[in-house]
């Protein structure tokens, strides 16, 4: 026992004094207050919140855990156990508890989580954790990029992952858990939501030791059969991680849109978006209205936005791994169907449903910080929004939603859409003109104001319609406004006043002094 815990210790940076003192009773503790809602009071995974959760949470009966720095099959450490405990998941409904728990609570409810698995006491099975390699040098340039990007194809990561990485793989329907529950293939351009962490060696940890009971693999056997080398490995973690921005995209409130004179860029593809600040807003399911939503499979959308003198043009773009409708994805919306609780639409029949996108705004600009309901207005309190399906990619429909089960579409609304999927992604771009003679129902658009806007989505192969979808809170839109002639012609008008008022002070002293020096 001594040896174990000195084990643990080296293992685990914090006091061993904890470590040789862990108490289950005392983590049994804070397991049911904290951890038995999803996990369930026997661990098995089967809390009353797991049957919103898709796939559930993790069942430590079995001991097969996905964050290990060990080999696949394998138990982990304890190391591995409290960095699941301290960081959470990315991507999936496990927080982090390092700042809401102390260290003793924290390392106690790990020796309890260990006891639902005879796994754990039995010594012959005590984990090891892998050697891994430091990570080589020079590995974001073009070289070792193309190398990861050869070996991210010739080991197969583009079956489930997709050419470029979005989840969109010819194998992404058919991916589930080994408890038949279904998964996604992550999306490599949001490494801010990688289940294990984030960074470079995250990554490559990972691909050593594959994310056990799902269809992930380890790759370790490749390095043992000499398929390929450790750096070689490290070139695809590292051309991975070049998928996802630099930077975790920072939310921001308000979203700019210049004033442009060219014409504006209609096509959801125009080179003119490359110019144009793009802004992130993360979406969450819809948990306030039945049918609830607690899985959807957007996460968040770019939005980007430009005007002209007459008219707006609004560029949003996510991710979103099938083109639906999609008779291949049918498989995956009735295993979706089959995990939900039957309070929440359980008993509905797997269907071809569209992709969805509503961008929503007041009907009028409201002169302080009061708005309508978030979820798409009320009664009273109507909300004017664009509507664009997958079905009818090149039209929008405006109308004003009275609550989450109304809407009315307003004719002849004016407001265009054009969109283009491509490689796991949606490109739409709305167009509208500023004014509208219809200002009882639709939002006339004027520059230096701050207008609400929200947005909504849905993946139709993911069994999302209707009620299941991803929402956003109220952000702003704010629409440049040009910049009046007098901007650039007072300083100008100024400093030659300036310079002329100082150059007759600078000839007066002269004329007095020249006058003194005559007397």
């Amino acid at each position: 026992m001594i040896r174990v815990a000195l084990c643990a210790c080296i293992l685990i940076p914090a006091p061993c004094s904890l470590l040789l003192s862990q108490d289950t009773t005392a983590g049994k503790i804070v397991y049911q207050k904290w951890c038995a809602g999803c996990h369930g009071d026997n661990g098995a995974g089967d809390g009353e919140a797991a049957k919103r959760m898709i796939p559930p949470p993790r069942d430590f009966t079995g001991a097969v855990y996905q964050i290990r720095t060990t080999a696949s099959g394998q138990l982990p450490t304890d190391a591995d156990l409290l960095r699941s405990i301290d960081e959470g998941l990315g991507g999936t409904a496990m927080p982090g508890w390092k700042s809401r728990l102390s260290d003793r609570q924290r390392y106690d409810v790990l020796a309890y989580i260990k006891t639902f698995s005879t796994f754990f006491a039995d010594t012959s099975l005590r984990p090891k954790p892998l050697m891994f390699s430091k990570e080589p040098g020079g590995g974001t340039g073009t070289d070792a990029l193309k190398v990861g990007r050869q070996f991210y194809d010739s080991i197969g990561c583009r079956k489930c992952h997709g050419d470029q990485g979005r989840g969109d793989g010819p194998s992404a329907p058919t991916l589930k858990d080994d408890a038949g529950h279904p998964m996604f293939a992550a999306d490599l351009h949001e490494n801010w939501r990688f289940n294990g962490g984030s960074t470079v060696e995250d990554i490559y940890h990972r691909l050593r030791t594959g994310l056990d009971g799902t269809p992930m693999p380890s790759f370790s056997d490749l390095l043992e059969q000499k398929f390929l080398t450790e750096t070689e490995l490290w070139r695809v973690a590292q051309y991975v991680r070049s998928l996802s921005p630099a930077e975790t995209p920072v939310v921001s409130d308000v979203i700019h849109a210049p004033l442009v004179s060219r014409a504006l860029p209609r096509s959801p593809d125009d080179s003119a978006w490359k110019t144009v600040d793009a802004y992130w807003f993360p979406l969450v399911g819809q948990v306030i209205h039945k049918s609830r939503w607690f899985s959807p499979a957007v996460s968040g959308v770019w939005v980007q936005a430009v005007h002209s003198a007459d008219s707006i043009a609004l560029r949003v773009v996510w991710d979103d791994r099938s083109q639906s409708p999609d008779t291949a994805w049918l498989g995956h919306v009735g295993r979706v169907l089959a995990a939900l609780d039957p309070d929440e639409g359980a008993q509905e029949q797997p269907a071809l449903w569209p992709d969805q996108l509503a961008v929503q705004f007041p009907v009028s600009i409201p002169t302080g910080m009061e708005r309508p309901y978030f979820l798409m207005g009320s009664a009273g309190a109507p909300v004017y929004q664009w509507r664009w399906t997958s079905t009818a990619r090149t039209a929008a429909v405006a109308g004003l939603a009275r609550g989450i089960d109304r809407f009315d579409s307003l004719p002849a609304s004016g407001v265009g859409a054009r969109s283009v999927y491509d490689h796991g992604q949606w490109r739409v771009v709305f167009t509208r003109a500023l004014a509208s003679p219809d200002t009882a129902s639709q939002l006339p658009f004027r520059t230096g104001r701050a207008i609400p806007v929200a947005f909504f989505a849905s993946d139709g192969s993911h069994g999302e319609h209707g009620t299941r979808m991803a929402i956003s809170t109220w952000y702003f839109l704010a629409l440049d406004e040009p910049v009046p002639a007098r901007v650039f012609i007072s300083p100008v008008v100024a400093m030659v006043l300036t310079l002329g008022l100082g150059m007759l002070v600078v000839w007066r002293a002269q004329q007095k002094t020249s006058f003194r020096r005559k007397q």
